[in-house]
């Protein structure tokens, strides 16, 4: 059987990786090779003009109402059984490498929906042209593949493939890619003006107007897949916001109408676990890595920003005070997904600096990584002011996230929904227990009390108040059980989430 994989990220590509659907391209096409498969993968190229390519032809891909000429590529990092492929195009490249764009307020995704819809368009074309091989399976991940089932399923040029099978990972339905039906240079017919399709089945349910690409995915392939069986239930509910639960954002309808057709599947991501400790794992290194990656990101600007300034001083804290109780952790994309929960108001402040406050009553301290929404950088940065055993780090450096899965006493994760995860796997995988949030594959990979801790609640209030309780008695247990401790430890190390049994069951569930 021969797959190609369609993404917009594939972190066995330098830079190409935001988020976890980058270690998912990344990683499951090895596990599928193991099972007699053969893989292609291809994304846009962002600029990697300068490592060793073949170049396998061009392509004339009509869009916008212009002719573009496209160019595709394999990429020497391919190996046995895996062809890694790019295709170039200036619109791709133009954004100093960046996978993502930010639009301004009022055209969301309007950049990285046309560029993704030209991507999407001179994939089926290489595959009509023949410069692509023609695949048994057609695996498409998120809304930024979703046009490739567009075309293929409705313009008539592409009719030798409509038995082509199509099978669509959905990664974060949160994130939908919602674009005018026409109107606007970013809209469907300003892209395939000749297009002719049923807008009943592309449309948005909560804006008719507007093309939904995640739905017309869902409506048009063989099989979707969730990425955690708790996640592929929990989108078949309407969400509710304002109480904390986050099911199928709008999309519930079309995939209870799916699943009642059979081609709903939940599958749990993988987890690498041949990967090696990062060398000389101290403390001493931690800081040692910050301070350069806080560096690395003060450099980016002549203007100071007050978040690395306010975090280098605390660091320095670090340094000369050490704490003598737990180190908590939590790495990861800062947005209501992950920090909802954390930004809700608990007495006079927020609930992060009442964890703090519990925390130092153990003499603990927390570090935080990661970066996003404006507003909560803005919030961390304002509760690491307030409490001096807490560092935030804004920004993403690799070898100190790193570090703080080894080094961590206890991971915090307690995201208002999450299709599957990997940063608790992560952790879990260097021995460090997991406080989480008991919904979707953090439900399925967290067991309360034998590999980890979790909490849960019907509505905000009763989430934050069960999350900072359970990190109470999660303290206290690590203070008073060294044996209990030790063996929770150990469990969450030895516990499995393997890309072999992601790809058997790929081949059972998903690609027939």
């Amino acid at each position: 059987m021969h797959v190609l994989m369609v993404a917009a990220e594939n972190d066995a590509l330098p830079n190409a990786k935001v988020g976890g659907v980058a270690d998912v391209v990344r990683d499951c096409p090895k596990a599928l090779i193991e099972k007699g498969l053969t893989v292609d993968v291809v994304i846009p190229d962002y600029g990697f003009h300068y490592l060793e390519r073949q170049h396998l032809g061009s392509i004339s891909v009509s869009f916008a109402g212009k002719i573009e000429q496209l160019e595709v590529w394999q990429l020497a990092q391919s190996e046995q059984g895996i062809k890694q492929l790019v295709i170039s195009h200036w619109e791709f490249s133009r954004h100093h490498g960046a996978v993502y764009c930010n639009d301004e307020i009022g055209r969301p995704f309007a950049t990285d929906a046309s560029k993704f819809a030209l991507f999407n368009a001179a994939v089926c074309e290489a595959l009509l042209q023949g410069v692509i091989n023609t695949p048994d399976v057609l695996h498409l991940h998120d809304w930024h593949s979703a046009c490739v089932a567009l075309l293929l399923k409705t313009d008539k040029r592409f009719n030798r493939f409509s038995n082509l099978f199509l099978a669509y990972t959905v990664h974060n339905l949160a994130l939908q890619g919602i674009r005018p039906f026409k109107g606007d240079s970013s809209s469907l017919e300003a892209w395939f003006p000749s297009l002719g399709y049923d807008g009943q089945t592309l449309c948005d349910p909560r804006y008719p107007d507007c093309f939904n690409p995640m739905r017309t995915a869902i409506n048009l392939v063989d099989k979707v897949h969730l990425v955690s069986p708790t996640y592929c239930q929990e989108v078949l509910k309407a969400s509710d916001a304002d109480n904390g639960f986050f099911g199928g954002e709008g999309l519930e309808q079309d995939l209870q109408a799916a699943n009642k057709e059979g081609r709903v599947v939940g599958i749990l991501n993988g987890c690498e676990y041949s990967v090696a400790e990062p060398d000389n794992c101290t403390l001493a290194s931690l800081y040692q890595h910050a301070e350069l990656a806080l560096f690395q990101w003060m450099a980016k600007s002549p203007i100071l920003d007050s978040t690395h300034y306010i975090a280098h001083q605390r660091l320095l804290q670090f340094k000369t005070r050490p704490f003598s109780g737990p180190l908590v952790t939590s790495v990861g994309r800062l947005t209501d997904q992950k920090a909802l929960l954390l930004r809700q108001p608990y007495n006079q402040h927020r609930v992060i600096d009442e964890l703090c406050a519990r925390l130092s009553t153990y003499h603990g301290y927390m570090i935080i990584l990661g970066s996003g929404d404006d507003s909560l950088e803005q919030l961390m940065t304002a509760a690491m002011a307030r409490n001096v055993n807490l560092l935030y780090l804004k920004g993403y450096a690799h070898l100190t996230g790193e570090y703080l899965y080894q080094l961590g006493d206890l991971f915090l994760m307690p995201s208002s929904f999450e299709p599957c995860g990997i940063s608790q796997m992560l952790a879990m995988r260097a021995g460090q227990p997991c406080l989480v949030h008991s919904v979707g594959g953090l439900k399925d990979t967290v067991v309360d009390s034998e590999n980890g801790f979790s909490f849960e609640g019907a509505n905000l209030s009763e989430q934050s108040s069960a999350l900072i309780n359970r990190f109470s008695e999660v303290l206290a247990l690590r203070e008073t059980d060294s044996e209990l401790w030790c063996t929770i430890c150990e469990r969450a190390k030895s516990a499995r989430f393997t890309w072999q049994q992601v790809a058997t069951n790929y081949l059972s569930d998903l690609y027939q």
